[in-house]
Protein backbone atom coordinates (compact mmCIF):
# COMPACT_ATOMS: atom_id res chain seq x y z
CA UNK A 1 0.00 0.00 0.00
CA UNK A 2 1.48 3.17 -1.08
CA UNK A 3 0.17 6.71 0.58
CA UNK A 4 0.89 10.06 -0.63
CA UNK A 5 0.43 13.27 0.64
CA UNK A 6 -0.17 16.56 -0.77
CA UNK A 7 1.87 19.28 0.37
CA UNK A 8 0.63 23.25 -0.19
CA UNK A 9 3.27 25.72 -0.91
CA UNK A 10 2.48 29.16 1.43
CA UNK A 11 2.89 31.74 -1.22
CA UNK A 12 0.27 30.35 -3.74
CA UNK A 13 -2.91 32.31 -4.56
CA UNK A 14 -5.73 30.46 -4.72
CA UNK A 15 -8.05 29.49 -7.86
CA UNK A 16 -10.19 32.27 -6.52
CA UNK A 17 -8.07 35.22 -6.04
CA UNK A 18 -6.47 37.19 -8.72
CA UNK A 19 -3.21 37.79 -9.18
CA UNK A 20 -1.58 40.16 -6.95
CA UNK A 21 -0.29 42.33 -9.25
CA UNK A 22 -3.04 43.39 -11.52
CA UNK A 23 -3.06 46.80 -12.60
CA UNK A 24 -6.28 48.89 -10.79
CA UNK A 25 -7.90 49.06 -14.33
CA UNK A 26 -7.84 45.53 -14.60
CA UNK A 27 -9.45 45.07 -10.70
CA UNK A 28 -12.06 47.77 -12.02
CA UNK A 29 -12.99 45.71 -14.63
CA UNK A 30 -13.13 42.35 -12.68
CA UNK A 31 -15.10 43.90 -10.45
CA UNK A 32 -17.81 45.19 -13.06
CA UNK A 33 -17.96 41.42 -14.29
CA UNK A 34 -18.28 40.28 -10.77
CA UNK A 35 -21.32 42.68 -10.28
CA UNK A 36 -22.58 40.85 -13.47
CA UNK A 37 -22.17 37.42 -12.35
CA UNK A 38 -23.30 37.84 -8.76
CA UNK A 39 -27.44 37.62 -9.71
CA UNK A 40 -26.67 35.23 -12.46
CA UNK A 41 -24.07 32.35 -11.35
CA UNK A 42 -24.68 33.47 -7.14
CA UNK A 43 -28.27 34.77 -6.62
CA UNK A 44 -30.27 32.30 -8.28
CA UNK A 45 -29.30 30.00 -5.11
CA UNK A 46 -28.36 32.23 -2.20
CA UNK A 47 -29.51 35.16 -1.28
CA UNK A 48 -27.42 38.75 -1.35
CA UNK A 49 -23.98 38.75 1.13
CA UNK A 50 -22.15 41.33 2.04
CA UNK A 51 -18.97 40.90 1.05
CA UNK A 52 -18.07 41.67 4.73
CA UNK A 53 -19.67 38.91 6.50
CA UNK A 54 -16.69 36.58 5.50
CA UNK A 55 -12.99 37.01 5.59
CA UNK A 56 -11.03 36.98 2.30
CA UNK A 57 -9.67 33.93 2.84
CA UNK A 58 -13.10 32.24 3.76
CA UNK A 59 -14.52 33.51 0.53
CA UNK A 60 -11.79 32.10 -1.18
CA UNK A 61 -12.18 28.68 0.03
CA UNK A 62 -16.28 29.00 -0.84
CA UNK A 63 -15.79 30.00 -4.13
CA UNK A 64 -12.97 27.37 -4.65
CA UNK A 65 -16.06 24.78 -3.53
CA UNK A 66 -18.80 26.90 -5.69
CA UNK A 67 -16.40 26.44 -8.81
CA UNK A 68 -16.94 22.97 -8.40
CA UNK A 69 -20.63 22.73 -7.81
CA UNK A 70 -21.97 25.84 -9.85
CA UNK A 71 -19.17 24.90 -12.42
CA UNK A 72 -18.05 28.39 -12.59
CA UNK A 73 -14.79 28.80 -14.81
CA UNK A 74 -11.75 30.66 -12.63
CA UNK A 75 -11.92 33.52 -14.47
CA UNK A 76 -15.51 33.93 -13.74
CA UNK A 77 -15.00 32.72 -10.07
CA UNK A 78 -11.63 36.04 -9.42
CA UNK A 79 -14.44 38.48 -10.77
CA UNK A 80 -17.12 36.79 -8.18
CA UNK A 81 -14.21 37.16 -5.75
CA UNK A 82 -12.91 40.81 -6.23
CA UNK A 83 -16.85 41.86 -6.50
CA UNK A 84 -17.07 40.62 -3.01
CA UNK A 85 -13.53 42.32 -1.50
CA UNK A 86 -15.08 45.58 -2.73
CA UNK A 87 -17.99 45.46 -0.16
CA UNK A 88 -15.93 44.89 2.66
Amino acid sequence: MTSSAVVGCSNMQPASAPPANISPAERRELFRRGAQLWPVKCMQCHNARPGSEFTPEQWQMILMHMRTLANLPPQDAQAVYVYLQGGR
